[in-house]
C-alpha cells in the first residue's frame, strides 16, 4: 500500500529518457553514484543541495523531480462560459485579471487533434461564484498559460510555433466564433479574443464592436494578418458562384455559420447588397460552427457554397471565390501588455518564422502583423475632454 505524504521522485525516468547514466548524472551533479541509486529506490530523501544539483544536471525544475504523494494543492477558479454544474470535470487553468479560470474540457474543447492534458479536476456547485480545484500541475506552471477565444485554425499554428519558442509557455486555443470571443474577453474569461468583423456603419473592421460590447476597458487590438474571404465551393466551382445573388440559383445548396461569427455578418452584408431574400436562398438556415466544418461539408457534397477563408479551402483543396479582404484582430485588455507569457506570445508575430509558418497556409498577408490599435476607454476619453 503507497504511503501518503511520502516524498515521490520521476529521477530514473527522466535521466533515462535523457540517455544518462547513473554514473555520468552523478559525475555531472557532484554526487556519489550510490546516492543516485538510493534516490531512484525511495531509500531515502534527498537533501534541497542534493536536489537542486541533480535539476540542475537534468535541466529542469525541482517540481519536475520530486513531489509529496498525498499532498493535493487547491486553488479557487472562477468558471468559464459552458462550465456544467454538479459534475466532476476535467480543466484547463489560467490566470487571467487578478483571478484564476477554469475552463471546461468537455466535448470538442477536449481536443485539438489529441486530447488535452487537464490542469485540475473540480466540481462546480449551481450559483456558486468560485470553485474548488484539485491541481495537477504546479500553479507556477500553470500561470505561464495565455488562454485565446477564437475561430481561426491558424491561432493553433502560432500558439504550437510560439510555444516551441519559449518553452515553458502554454497557449491555450478555445473554439469561439468572433462575438464570442469578445463576449469572453469582456467576461475575464480569456486574455485574447480573435475577432473578424467588418462594421457596415462606419466601414472599420473590429473597432466598433470593441467599443460597444467593453467601453469600459482600454483595450488592444494587434493584428494577425489580413485574410482573403469569401465562397468555399467545390473544385473547379462547377455552379459558377460568384456573388450572392448567384445563390438563389436552382439546385445551389448553402451551408451557413451560426449568428455572431464574421463569416455570417459578411454573408447577410453581400445579400444585403444585392437586395436578395434570404427565403430564396436554400440552406440559409443549416449553420455549422468553425471554418473546418464548413469545408468538410462541402468536400462531402453536401453543400455547394459557404462562407470561409481562402487558406481553408486550400487546406481541403476546394476551390474559392474572393469576396473581401478581411482584418484578424486580436483583443486584448491593455494592461494584458505587461503579463510576461503575454508578452512572449506576441513577441513571435515578429519572428520570421511564425510569420512564414502562417504565410504558407495561403490567403495570408502578414505585412501588418504584430500592428496595434489602441482604443480608450470612456474614462480616458473624458478625462481627455476635460483637459481640453
Amino acid at each position: 500500500m503507497k504511503e501518503e505524504n511520502c516524498l515521490r521522485n520521476e529521477l530514473k525516468a527522466i535521466r533515462t529518457r535523457l540517455g544518462i547514466s547513473q554514473q555520468d548524472l552523478a559525475k555531472a551533479a557532484g554526487i556519489a553514484r550510490q546516492t543516485i541509486g538510493g534516490i531512484e529506490s525511495e531509500l531515502y530523501a534527498p537533501s534541497a543541495m542534493v536536489a537542486l544539483r541533480l535539476a540542475k544536471a537534468l535541466g529542469c525544475s525541482m517540481e519536475e523531480l520530486f513531489w509529496l504523494d498525498g499532498v493535493d494543492s487547491v486553488l479557487e477558479a472562477a468558471p468559464a462560459t459552458g462550465m456544467q454544474p454538479e459534475l466532476s470535470q476535467r480543466l484547463t487553468l489560467a490566470h487571467i485579471d487578478g483571478r484564476w479560470v477554469a475552463h471546461p474540457l468537455q466535448g470538442d474543447a477536449a481536443f485539438r487533434s489529441e486530447m488535452i492534458p487537464a490542469d485540475g479536476v473540480g466540481t462546480w456547485k449551481h450559483a456558486d461564484a468560485t470553485m474548488s480545484v484539485t491541481l495537477l500541475d504546479e500553479p507556477e506552471a500553470l500561470a505561464r498559460t495565455v488562454v485565446i477565444a477564437g475561430c481561426t485554425p491558424a491561432l493553433s499554428l502560432w500558439a504550437r510555433s510560439a510555444e516551441r519558442w519559449f518553452p515553458g509557455l502554454r497557449v491555450q486555443w478555445m473554439h469561439a466564433n468572433s462575438m464570442d470571443a469578445l463576449q469572453r474577453l469582456s467576461n475575464g474569461e480569456v486574455h485574447m479574443a480573435g475577432i473578424h468583423l467588418y462594421d457596415q456603419e462606419t466601414g472599420e473592421y473590429n473597432a466598433p464592436f470593441v467599443r460597444r460590447i467593453l467601453p469600459d476597458r482600454a483595450t488592444v487590438l494587434v493584428n494577425l494578418g489580413v485574410w482573403n474571404e469569401g465562397f468555399v465551393v467545390q473544385a473547379g466551382n462547377p455552379k459558377s458562384l460568384h456573388s450572392a445573388a448567384d445563390l438563389t440559383q436552382e439546385g445551389v445548396q448553402l451551408i451557413n455559420r451560426e449568428k455572431g461569427s464574421g463569416s455570417r455578418m459578411l454573408l447577410e452584408s453581400l445579400i444585403e447588397s444585392v437586395g436578395v431574400s434570404t427565403t430564396r436562398i436554400a440552406g440559409y438556415g443549416n449553420t455549422l460552427g468553425s471554418h473546418q466544418d464548413i469545408a468538410l461539408e462541402i468536400a462531402a457534397g453536401k453543400a455547394d457554397v459557404g462562407v470561409s477563408t481562402e487558406s481553408i479551402s486550400i487546406t481541403y483543396g476546394l476551390g474559392f471565390v474572393p469576396l473581401r479582404k478581411v482584418r484578424y484582430d486580436l483583443v486584448l485588455m491593455e494592461e494584458y501588455l505587461q503579463h510576461e507569457p503575454v508578452k512572449q506570445l506576441l513577441s513571435t508575430l515578429q519572428h520570421r518564422w511564425v510569420r512564414s509558418q502562417l504565410s504558407v497556409l495561403g490567403g495570408y498577408d502578414m505585412s501588418m502583423s504584430g500592428d496595434r490599435t489602441y482604443i480608450e476607454s470612456q474614462m480616458q476619453k473624458m478625462e481627455m475632454q476635460k483637459q481640453k
